[in-house]
């Protein structure tokens, strides 16, 4: 990237994030996406005139660089790779060689990180969370950094403002990908196709491969279903509903939910 942006830290890029994010959604897009980019115009070249060939030239260039998923909009990790210096980019941590597409890996990691077990991920269990994240990646952070990253992290990611991050907050920021569920028409089509459906569902929870979904394969499969009727589902809720499917679906009440139990569940018949 051009020296333009190489004195930005982490409250720099947060109040870019913020100015350009103007509707407040998680994505720079349209409108925004074209203000950002006679932005950068300015500050790449500021003797030359941003006209708007320039500008659609250099927002060309640079969404085919770093729009990763290729949506025509800028999630703030593509953001973060395009404008922080590296020693700055702490948004870089939250990159993988693969991207987080379980619900159930999601899951293990919120359980971890609340520590309270409240529902919630409060600044100092964020915190927490972000220095194992760089310890992982091998990157040393001082603790003035580290707080000041928390602080950032917090106010791009707590939507509602209420000091604490949520289920949806969280996975923002891990960048969860698209409900599972979503891809299937959960009780249409013939018996054959619903079968067929419930063992793709299940072998995609059943990340053991023990024949029986626990712990965060539960929760796993519990936000997604839930988030089919209830987008904004939160910890709370989803300890609630989590309760009540074991109650009426964990027949042997092992804490385990069974193929069989599920399958029951769901309304799926299976063959003997």
């Amino acid at each position: 990237m051009d020296s333009a942006f190489d004195k930005l830290d982490a409250s720099g890029f947060l109040e870019i994030w913020q100015h350009f994010d103007a509707d407040d959604n998680g994505y720079i897009e349209g409108k925004e996406l074209d203000e950002f980019f006679r932005h950068m115009m300015k500050r790449l070249g500021p003797q030359e005139k941003a006209t708007e060939e320039r500008v659609q030239r250099l927002k060309q260039r640079f969404m085919s660089a770093y729009d990763v998923s290729a949506d025509g909009k800028l999630q703030i990790q593509e953001l973060a790779h395009m404008i922080l210096p590296e020693k700055e980019n702490f948004l870089l941590i939250f990159r993988r060689e693969a991207p987080l597409d379980n619900s159930v890996d999601f899951m293990q990691i919120w359980r971890k990180y609340d520590v309270d077990c409240s529902g919630y991920i409060s600044a100092q269990e964020l915190k927490a969370f972000l220095k194992d994240l760089f310890q992982q990646h091998g990157r040393k952070v001082s603790p003035d950094k580290l707080e000041d990253y928390t602080d950032t992290m917090m106010k791009i990611f707590d939507k509602n403002k209420d000091g604490r991050l949520d289920l949806n907050d969280l996975a923002r920021i891990l960048a969860l990908e698209e409900n599972f569920l979503l891809q299937f028409e959960l009780g249409a089509g013939s018996k054959e196709e619903r079968k067929r459906d419930f063992e793709k569902i299940f072998d995609h929870y059943d990340k053991s491969k023990t024949g029986a979904l626990e712990g965060a394969e539960v929760d796993g499969f519990v936000k997604d279903m839930m988030e089919l009727v209830r987008p904004n589902l939160t910890g709370p809720d989803l300890d609630r509903l989590r309760e009540v499917l074991l109650r009426h679906s964990d027949v042997n009440k092992d804490g385990k939910i069974q193929k069989n139990e599920l399958a029951l569940c769901l309304g799926v018949k299976q063959t003997p």
